[in-house]
């Protein structure tokens, strides 16, 4: 940041004849927080139009669009993969600004460390909910057709209803059918973004074994996609309020009713919640586990360097 935008410069003469130049600068709304904040937007509206588009097209897209044989669409591994590279790639689009949360649980976990302003932690929340309802859009209007020839072809005639629910994927998350409850996915979130954070804390601290080549983004997107692999199954791995929420809502506006709130078993509270929490367990488990370790061991290292400089010192004048 310090593009500054010059709006005048007034001239003084002092008595020994020098004139000073004094610029008078504003600073331009790239320089302010609103400048975070769009980037903020971009960043998640191109992880959602990358994320949820892999989704359409392993659920609708390949078979849909006749590229694969009638039921058989896409994997697992296209769409945490897919996870994986959108991540990846916000982040290199985005991450000169501000380094791209994209996620207000690492708004939330930043802001605990101390990296961002809590002032800040709102808005940012909101740029990011608003930037994932309009990639939500953009795969919706993308994909609506082969969204219709799917519902046409499984005699789905609601989204709303519980056929719907296969689609409404595309967007947003949902528990495991075989929970009966909400504490097996609330876990689930919490324990998948704290292990989202406890990745990015590690990548990005130079004290650790710091990543190189700015190859950062694209060791948080295997992240992604190994939490994905592991951990994503029981509520889709959500592990991020906006990537849900955004969605979410504009699911519910083009019809998926129920499906988008409430919720099944009243779930649409859950990603929001859980990652939140799991956000800050991160920071805590992270800094008490590794940073202080890290901390303390550079420190010993030090005065022993420091010890053995000195040795030397006493040695040489003697």
């Amino acid at each position: 940041m310090g593009f500054y935008k010059s709006n005048s410069t007034k001239k003084i003469s002092n008595k020994g004849g020098f004139i000073l130049s004094i610029a008078f600068q504003r600073k331009s709304w790239r320089c302010t927080l609103m400048g975070e904040l769009i980037a903020e937007f971009f960043g998640t509206l191109l992880l959602i139009a990358f994320g949820d588009g892999g989704v359409a097209v392993a659920v609708v897209g390949l078979s849909e669009s006749g590229r694969t044989p009638p039921n058989l669409g896409g994997n697992w591994l296209l769409i945490t993969w897919g996870w994986a590279f959108a991540v990846a790639l916000a982040v290199y689009v985005t991450g000169g600004v501000n380094g791209a949360h994209m996620n207000p649980a690492v708004s939330f976990a930043m802001a605990i460390k101390g990296d961002l302003p809590w002032k800040k932690f709102i808005p940012y929340s909101i740029s990011q909910i608003v930037g994932a309802f309009c990639g939500a859009a953009i795969v919706y209007w993308d994909y609506y057709r082969a969204i219709d020839a799917f519902n046409v072809q499984h005699h789905i005639t609601s989204l709303a209803g519980i056929g719907g629910s296969a689609t409404f994927g595309i967007f947003a998350t949902s528990p495991a059918p075989y929970f009966s409850h909400l504490w097996g996915p609330l876990l689930d979130q919490i324990l998948g973004t704290m292990f989202l954070l406890l990745f990015i804390l590690g990548i990005t601290d130079m004290k650790n074994m710091g990543v190189q080549g700015n190859l950062g983004p694209f060791m948080i997107g295997i992240a992604v996609a190994a939490i994905g692999m592991s951990f994503g199954v029981d509520a889709g791995y959500a592990i991020n309020p906006a990537r849900d929420f955004g969605p979410r809502l504009f699911a519910w506006i083009v019809g998926y009713g129920h499906n988008a709130f409430p919720g099944p078993l009243g779930y649409w509270w859950v990603p929001i919640v859980g990652p939140i929490i799991g956000g800050g367990l991160a920071v805590f488990v992270y800094r008490w586990f590794i940073e202080k370790t890290l901390i303390e061991r550079a420190s010993i290292k030090a005065n022993l360097k420091e010890g053995v400089v000195s040795s030397e010192n006493i040695t040489e004048r003697v």
